[in-house]
């Protein structure tokens, strides 16, 4: 217990004495509500006394007025600002809505055979744009090269990678060679 109220004694300011009598006089001062109204009271029936009472009074009237336009006009800002990201919400949805309709109505489709076969025996796959000749050589469409399948491919530090489907290493200079015969296949750099 000792520590708590050696804590509570540190946080204190040093003039709390004086703090607290400065708050009890300005208490006085400045009463409101029903301890204001009996120290205005006391203030006796003479005209000054009436006359400072009113100047007091109509501060006070003017103080609550001036608060009340103030925070209406702050609900008002407020109702605003919710009507506005409620609409936007909304029309937010409805805009996702018709794109989602729209997207459903026209659906993609392929206009071509999934494969193609041509007279010499090479067919085009039209769903991965893979050409592949008679004797399977595999290009691919879209560029020209030759195509390996990636998942064959094992890849080397100095820019090699070899082909473990058709045994085949390609250096980085583009030089092919056969893994089983250790012959060079083709220059193509």
């Amino acid at each position: 217990m000792s520590s708590i109220s050696n804590a509570s004694r540190a946080v204190a300011p040093p003039n709390w004495l004086e703090d607290a009598y400065t708050s009890i006089e300005t208490a006085k001062k400045n009463n409101g509500g029903l301890m204001g109204m009996l120290e205005s009271a006391r203030g006796g029936n003479s005209i000054k006394a009436f006359l400072k009472r009113s100047a007091t009074n109509a501060t006070n009237l003017a103080l609550i007025t001036q608060n009340g336009i103030g925070n209406a006009g702050a609900l008002v800002s407020q109702l605003a600002q919710q009507n506005m990201e409620r609409r936007n919400a909304e029309t937010m949805k409805k805009v996702m809505a018709d794109l989602m309709e729209s997207r459903n109505r026209v659906k993609a489709e392929n206009v071509l055979d999934s494969m193609i076969y041509f007279n010499d025996g090479s067919t085009i796959d039209t769903n991965n744009n893979i050409r592949t000749t008679p004797n399977g050589t595999q290009y691919d469409t879209v560029t020209g090269a030759l195509y390996v399948d990636p998942l064959s491919i094992i890849q080397m530090a100095n820019g090699a990678y070899l082909d473990t489907k058709n045994n085949i290493m390609t250096m980085g200079d583009g030089t092919r060679i056969d893994i089983n015969t250790g012959l060079k296949i083709e220059v193509t750099a």
